[in-house]
């Protein structure tokens, strides 16, 4: 038996920088973003929860589970197969991203 808080954690052998920092989804429509995550699994970086469309979310599925916030001062991460959040050793350093432009208004 694992110690690890989810079956997926064992798969995360490199950290995934974002491959954009701004939500990549809502770039394209035109929307705007609370929060940031990065997937782990491929490194797209998409909007939270809190935000209106909630993209992070519609991008998890079985291959692609674990998001990382990027938001400045937090380093952790979220399994969305076993809903569990969970800081994961090999998962640091900072992050700089620019100011969310729902808080620009």
């Amino acid at each position: 038996m694992s110690n690890d808080p989810c079956e997926h954690i064992v798969a995360i052998t490199t950290v995934r920088p974002p491959a954009k920092r701004e939500c990549e989804e809502c770039v394209k429509t035109g929307s705007r973003w609370v929060h940031l995550r990065t997937c782990q699994e491929c490194g797209t970086t998409r909007c939270c929860d809190d935000s209106p469309n909630k993209h992070a979310t519609a991008h998890a599925s079985r291959e692609h589970p674990i998001i990382r916030s990027l938001e400045p001062g937090e380093d952790w991460c979220w399994c969305f197969e076993d809903q569990v959040g969970m800081r994961i050793p090999q998962v640091t350093g900072t992050t700089r991203i620019p100011p969310s432009p729902m808080l620009s208004r």
